[in-house]
């Protein structure tokens, strides 16, 4: 299926003949994001501009064709997929860094800048901005709105929704409109609130105004092994009970440490069971003070080969093994089905045993990376889509494995979003009142379900009987 040529005419002359894709054969670059879905769109569109994603969201609302806002495609929630084909808005040209602001500790920038960038902008005025998905060479801030994006450090730092102060969005009719503003808090509706974290159903963000963070005095990393994964859980329970809160305490499996050490040699002692990696931050003195009450209670936990990082080199290669340990995943298996349910602390021995016993019920390896400060769960179901069925017993291990996430008490996404990987679970944790609230907030701001239409909410158009049969789950939850 195609758009229609005049169309497509139309969409050439706002943004330019070169700036609109329509060959198949060039279409199938955008028909994924790094989620295991795929929808092939009938155009991409590249705007360079606000101005130019004004007129094309009004010509597309004219001709009721789908928009789906796209950043660099790294969503792992198939939020990025056209699924009802229409137009895939590729916003990677507007990648400007409009003004970063050492005196009020802000930035403007289009939703094309890549978080690094971002990053190292801020940088050179003694700043960083402060949420850190573990794509931040990719990803875009623009994505990380859409989706509310974390990051390791988020634990401390909090998500993307706590760092944007406004941003400017155009709206399914082509309305223009700035929400937010230069206070972290203020009166009346929160709209902005609203749109971040709405995967791009509700309006295309085409500005984004974030606040800065001082790079704090002094940064010390610990590094720590443990003999089994429910030991590594238990220390992380224990420090936050001991209402320490580092900037960071992340953990990592041993199926994840084997794969990561052989491709970054990052230093971690492969015949453990877990390693975590904690980050302090703030002033010098307090650092090594909060490190050393840190260091006694992962002792106490049956921690071993605990160290601190030496210098900003040794730091900075223990992350990167962190932060690249999806890639080196690949070692293993030639594709991944990454989940991003997230559980109470206390329930964390308890659910990654479950999960470890669905990827022996299913034949899949898995291998587990995750925030563990908050217990935000990512386990990575490792397989290879050449063998025959391995897809579907991915899709209903992946299933099973959030069904453990709820029943502990959880929910279904920490920091990667509903998208289609997980909308016909959500009747698992709302009501039909709550879905119905939340419909009727969209209908109001998209009355036409133009945007990124057939995410968040059950698809009554891509609905799976296996799955409704499961609903009844959420009665049972035990609720934080």
């Amino acid at each position: 299926m195609a758009l229609p040529k005049p169309v497509l005419e139309s969409l050439r002359r706002i943004v330019g003949d070169r700036h609109v894709i329509d060959q198949r054969h060039d279409l199938v670059i955008f028909e994924r994001d790094a989620s295991i879905a795929d929808a092939l769109p009938e155009a991409v569109v590249l705007p360079g501009s606000r101005e130019e994603v004004v007129e094309v969201v009004k010509l597309a609302a004219r001709h009721r064709i789908p928009v789906v806002p796209r950043g660099a495609g790294t969503g792992l929630s198939g939020g990025a997929i056209t699924l009802r084909g229409g137009i895939a808005l590729q916003l990677s040209r507007m990648r400007r860094i409009l003004d970063v602001d050492p005196l009020t500790r802000t930035a403007v920038v289009e939703p094309g800048v890549v978080n690094k960038d971002l990053q190292a902008a801020a940088g050179r005025q003694g700043l960083f901005y402060a949420p850190d998905p573990s794509s931040q060479a990719a990803c875009t801030i623009g994505g990380n709105v859409a989706e509310n994006s974390g990051g390791p450090h988020c634990l401390y730092y909090g998500v993307t929704s706590n760092h944007v102060l406004g941003v400017e969005a155009v709206f399914a009719d082509g309305t223009l409109a700035w929400v937010g503003g230069d206070a972290p808090d203020r009166p009346g509706l929160d709209l902005l609130g609203l749109l971040i974290g709405s995967e791009g159903t509700l309006a295309t963000i085409t500005r984004i105004k974030v606040k800065l963070l001082p790079v704090p005095e002094s940064v010390v990393t610990l590094m720590a092994a443990f003999p089994t994964i429910e030991t590594a859980s238990q220390a992380v329970s224990d420090v936050i009970g001991h209402q320490i809160v580092p900037a960071a305490l992340e953990m990592m499996d041993q199926v994840t440490i084997g794969a990561v050490e052989a491709a970054y040699h990052a230093g971690y002692p492969t015949d453990a069971g877990a390693v975590l990696l904690v980050d302090v931050e703030g002033l010098q003195e307090g650092c090594d003070e909060l490190a050393d009450a840190i260091g006694g209670l992962l002792d106490s936990n049956e921690a071993f080969n605990v160290r601190r990082a030496a210098d900003a080199a040794e730091r900075e290669l223990l992350w990167a093994g962190r932060k690249g340990a999806i890639g080196a995943l690949g070692r293993i298996r030639p594709n991944y089905y990454l989940h991003d349910g997230v559980v109470p602390r206390t329930r964390l021995p308890q659910v990654l045993h479950r999960v470890s016993e669905i990827g022996r019920e299913y034949d899949l390896p898995v291998a587990n990376v995750f925030h563990a400060g908050d217990g935000n769960l990512h386990p990575n179901i490792l397989f290879d889509l050449r063998d025959r069925g391995a897809l579907e017993r991915v899709e209903e291990a992946g299933e099973h494995m959030l069904e453990a996430v709820v029943a502990a008490g959880g929910t279904l996404s920490g920091e990667h979003g509903i998208g289609i990987e997980k909308n016909a679970f959500m009747p698992w944790i709302f009501g039909p009142d709550d879905l119905q609230a939340m419909q009727r907030v969209k209908s109001v701001l998209d009355p036409e379900g133009l945007l990124n239409p057939g995410k968040i909410f059950p698809d009554p158009d891509h609905k799976n009987p296996k799955l409704r049969a499961r609903v009844g789950l959420a009665a049972e939850a035990q609720w934080w």
